[in-house]
């Protein structure tokens, strides 16, 4: 059976909903779960996935590529199969956010928002408190692209798209979203910081 992503089109209410924390220990459900959201990642174009967007309305996120270096090389020549095939197979459950610090801004797509790719800011750092696959308590420090990546995942666990959040948004192609952020990449302005309050100061800034 084929894989698809929910998307605005299909059921925004569904993504709209708050996904539900995972019971580790009793969820029969849960390696089914994850196989699906595996399965999808593999076979897609995708740097991450939130199990909501597969129908799935539990606490979990998978990461296939946060590896700004690789995607880039990928969408620069698409027939590459090292990078084509690439999987960090990381899976976030029950993911809680400790701390964000600093600033940076991308051009987001996602496999939901059909073609709107918008450009949204996100922390330069998270530490981050989740469950593994072997049910082990872990706090990681995510940095650079790999916290845009999972931010916006993480947006998805209670029911934020990037849509919500873009300073601007487009309505474009893949092709015309890959010339975008090859002249608009990922952009640091910050790697310190908090990032409430680095965000609101561009804001404030923005409007002069």
């Amino acid at each position: 059976m084929e894989l698809k992503s929910i998307t605005i089109k299909d059921n925004e209410e569904f993504l709209r909903m708050i996904s539900k924390e995972v019971d580790i220990k009793n969820d029969k459900d849960l390696k089914k779960d994850i196989d699906i959201l595996h399965k999808y990642c593999t076979l897609n174009d995708v740097m991450a996935m939130a199990a909501v967007q597969l129908g799935i309305l539990k606490r979990i996120v998978y990461l296939k590529n946060t590896n700004l270096e690789l995607i880039n090389k990928y969408q620069t020549n698409s027939e590459t199969f090292d990078e084509k095939n690439y999987n960090e197979e990381r899976i976030l459950i029950n993911p809680v956010v400790k701390k964000k610090e600093g600033l940076t801004e991308y051009w987001e797509a996602c496999a939901s928002c059909l073609d709107f790719c918008g450009k949204v800011l996100r922390p330069y750092k998270l530490i981050v408190e989740y469950y593994d696959i072997n049910g082990q308590k872990k706090e990681v420090k995510f940095v650079g692209f790999e916290a845009t990546v999972l931010s916006h995942e993480l947006d998805h666990l209670d029911g934020i798209l990037h849509i919500d959040k873009s300073l601007e948004l487009k309505e474009i192609t893949k092709e015309e979203r890959k010339l975008l952020r090859q002249k608009e990449g990922y952009k640091i302005y910050y790697e310190n910081g908090n990032y409430e309050k680095l965000k609101e100061e561009y804001y404030e800034k923005s409007k002069n």
